[in-house]
């Protein structure tokens, strides 16, 4: 039996995290917490990324993800995001999901990344 795919989700706020790992597990996704030591992402089939993480930035975690040879979709989440915000996410590569996260966009959206992934 095969695994399911491998969501590695980097979210400072432990109860959007839990909410996070047990919606998309229904979905029939693992889901790891990128922020755990012992997590190593370069086989994450997904990533996802809240843009406002404590003291950076999801965009320059996006960037030292890459650096150290993290290859994953990524997905960046944030609220009411700017134009300028908008245009860096998308020259970085990603795709930008608004929050609040309504009815199924997120994995939708998961599933696209991760069958265009396959595809390439």
């Amino acid at each position: 039996m095969a695994h399911p795919p491998c969501i590695f989700v980097y979210e400072r706020d432990r109860s959007v995290l839990a909410s996070l790992d047990f919606a998309l597990a229904l979905q029939g996704f693992a889901v790891a917490d990128g922020a755990a030591g012992d997590a190593d992402p370069r086989g994450a089939a997904c990533l996802i990324i809240e843009h406002r993480l404590g003291s950076g930035d999801g965009l320059g975690l996006l960037a030292q993800l890459r650096a150290n040879g993290c290859s994953a979709p990524a997905i960046l989440l944030s609220t009411n995001p700017s134009r300028e915000l908008r245009n860096q996410i998308a020259a970085a590569g990603a795709l930008l999901i608004e929050k609040p996260l309504l009815c199924d966009e997120l994995t939708r959206a998961i599933r696209t990344l991760i069958q265009q992934n396959k595809a390439a």
